[in-house]
């Protein structure tokens, strides 16, 4: 990514922002430099969350926030109809649990009691 990652993700949201759709990016203002498949995954993985808001969630706003914890943290939450109970995962979902565990990462999709869903996404980073 010729960008870098945050960048290419805020170029990504303004695409998506449409027919009154916020999405905010809160990420460090400089992230350290990633291996090539974190950076790959995670813009996928948020990719493929934003498209998931955009087709069915028919939120108003979506939030991404980025966090250097025990790995890169990811967290997308919107306030849109979130996922009914029952629902088996599609396509969208089901790839952002696989890039997530081909990394051995770890992956949590889930409802938000207030509305929306929640996706929180942790990739491992090697030691310094």
């Amino acid at each position: 990514m010729n960008f870098g990652l945050v960048p290419a993700l805020r170029e990504q949201a303004e695409q998506y922002m449409h027919d009154g759709l916020h999405i905010t990016i809160d990420a460090p203002e400089q992230l350290p430099s990633l291996p090539a498949a974190v950076e790959v995954a995670t813009y996928r993985i948020v990719q493929e969350a934003l498209t998931n808001v955009v087709r069915h969630a028919q939120a108003r706003t979506c939030s991404i926030h980025f966090a250097l914890d025990h790995g890169l943290d990811v967290e997308m939450c919107d306030d849109g109809r979130g996922i009914p109970a029952g629902h088996r995962a599609g396509v969208g979902l089901t790839s952002i649990r696989e890039r997530a565990a081909e990394l051995g990462g770890i992956c949590e999709i889930e409802p938000i009691p207030t509305g929306g869903t929640r996706i929180h996404v942790r990739l491992p980073l090697p030691k310094e």
